[in-house]
């Protein structure tokens, strides 16, 4: 045993198994947010149901999704106001039951709790309908009529097919009309905004001829007054849009027989879970998914897609990898290549280590001081004053938030690619210099393309750190919804002084700042699993790279 001890047996196991736990708790922890988050857009069937008190036959019905399901003590289903017989002791247990019945524009509350006690048997009628709506949350119901232009064009038999046809009219026409809205009409109006800003200047002007003046002011109100007329132009066509958006309305009961008026235009998914076979709920959960991370969020994001803050995430993280990279393999080459070693440089090297644990909050509140207040305010008044008061760059925006991200990981990639630049041997520079290379030659033509999985080692560990940060972003350029993105067809094409939507954040604020939380809680989960993917197919990128980098250059080490 003594033997066995000494060997350092007992340690590689020991590490093995600390491995091993902290791999299955990833991976648990993983299909955790998998299961809960994947699961919300399966088609889940849709109940009706009687609840009330059965001695005095009173009731109402219920119609909605079962969310699930938890058993509690009967003093506390006492407290939550339901029925108890009073045959149940204290220490006995209810069981009760979340349902999402929706139409909130209708009963006032998205989600209820109903005790099994005061529960009739449940049905799943297949004609019973899920609406996805804009506005308002969803709607469950029956549909009875399709209205156009108040005319009755179908109900019966040909009722569903109708509809379906209709509301993908609707989400075409809404397509249009947002694509007029934010691309056309957004076009002319930064383009208005930059004649009257250039109008400004020349007023301010001094040094213009009165003449030169007027004739400048001629041509920019002579442009003014084209892109009024493509603005009325398509203000007209947005209303030809909408006031055919609007034309068509579904006539549906909700469960206890009351008629509702929806209009078409508000609907962006009708389907009848209970009618579906297990092919169609499948290529529904498919479109579902897809729906969520190409949409836009709505309803306070608590509905809706994520892409804004995938985008805004992909992007940020990519331009902070663009700063931190050059700056970062730079300044590790100085102080391990160049920097005279002494007391100075153990105390810079010092001061790099303790820059890696410093709280990501502090460097938010640093790039709010300092690059927002700062350097942007500077920029502003350099290059952009005809523009203020109204802040350009100097207000929280995407360039703020790369650059805190890049002061933020920059010690990672200086210690990484220091770490790298000593494990070259000493063989190969000296081999380098016997060739007949300078230093500067042996230094970036060997040294540095073989210490460059150790550079790509910081940028995988900066990139994964950067995507999972919120308490600095939501100081300097990320918001809680900026739909507009950063990239887009109008000149420059990348706008570094907009703001952006980020997945920590978004996670952030729909798990703690939502009004509606029943229904927030399934999106915290499938956009936290987003983010984790995000972040892994970065890394596998990253890793790919250096893998390939590493076996191009293996042979110049052995």
């Amino acid at each position: 045993m003594k033997l066995w001890w000494k060997s350092g047996a007992p340690w590689i196991w020991l590490n093995a198994g600390a491995v091993a736990v902290s791999i299955i708790m990833v991976l648990g922890l993983i299909g955790l947010i998998a299961v809960r988050g994947l699961s919300h857009f399966y088609p889940t069937e849709i109940v009706e149901f009687q609840v009330g008190d059965p001695e005095l036959g009173l009731g109402q019905m219920v119609m909605g999704e079962h969310v699930r399901a938890e058993t509690i003590p009967v003093p506390v289903a006492r407290d939550a106001g339901i029925n108890v017989p009073p045959e149940l002791g204290e220490d006995e247990l209810v069981t009760r039951h979340l349902i999402k019945q929706g139409n909130r524009d209708v009963t006032g509350n998205d989600f209820a709790w109903y005790a099994e006690l005061q529960m009739s048997e449940w049905l799943a009628p297949r004609d019973a309908m899920r609406l996805e709506r804009r506005e308002w949350g969803d709607f469950y119901g029956y549909a009875v009529r399709v209205l156009e232009d108040d005319e009755v064009v179908a109900e019966g038999e040909g009722l569903w097919d109708e509809l379906q046809s209709r509301v993908e009219r609707a989400n075409t026409l809404f397509r249009e009309l947002r694509q007029i809205e934010r691309n056309d009409v957004g076009v002319i109006s930064a383009e208005m905004e930059e004649l009257r800003i250039r109008e400004r200047a020349l007023q301010r002007d001094p040094n213009v001829e009165p003449d030169q003046l007027q004739t400048q002011l001629d041509q920019i109100q002579e442009r003014q007054g084209v892109l009024q007329e493509a603005f009325q132009a398509l203000s007209a066509e947005i209303d030809i849009l909408r006031s055919e958006l609007h034309r068509d309305t579904l006539v549906a009961t909700v469960v206890g027989g009351e008629e509702v008026q929806i209009r078409i235009g508000d609907i962006v998914r009708a389907v009848q879970p209970n009618n579906l076979s297990l092919t169609a709920k499948v290529v529904e959960y498919l479109q579902q998914f897809w729906a969520f991370v190409s949409g836009e969020p709505r309803e306070a994001n608590t509905a809706g897609g994520i892409f804004p803050a995938i985008f805004g995430t992909v992007t940020m993280v990519l331009l902070m990898s663009m700063i931190v990279s050059p700056f970062g393999v730079l300044a590790a080459i100085y102080l391990r290549e160049y920097a005279k070693q002494g007391p100075l440089l153990k105390l810079i090297r010092i001061s790099v280590y303790n820059l890696a644990g410093v709280p990501s909050i502090v460097y938010g509140v640093f790039g709010l001081g300092f690059f927002i207040y700062t350097l942007g305010g500077s920029i502003d008044q350099l290059f952009y004053s005809e523009r203020l008061p109204s802040p350009t760059f100097g207000s929280p925006a995407l360039i703020w938030a790369s650059l805190t991200l890049a002061l933020l990981t920059l010690p990672v990639v200086i210690v990484s690619t220091e770490e790298g630049l000593a494990r070259i041997p000493s063989s190969v520079r000296q081999g380098s210099l016997a060739l007949g290379a300078t230093k500067s030659e042996t230094l970036w033509k060997v040294v540095v393309p073989l210490a460059t999985p150790a550079m790509m080692t910081g940028m995988i560990l900066a990139i994964a750190r950067a995507a999972g940060e919120v308490a600095p972003l939501m100081l300097v350029g990320v918001v809680k919804l900026a739909p507009t993105l950063p990239v887009d067809g109008t000149f420059p094409f990348v706008h570094l002084d907009r703001q952006i939507m980020h997945l920590g954040f978004h996670i952030y604020d729909v798990g703690f700042q939502s009004p509606n939380v029943e229904a927030a809680r399934p999106l915290v989960y499938a956009t936290a699993l987003v983010l984790v993917i995000l972040i892994i197919v970065l890394n596998l990128t990253a890793i790919s790279i250096r893998n390939r980098l590493r076996e191009r250059y293996r042979a110049a080490t052995d």
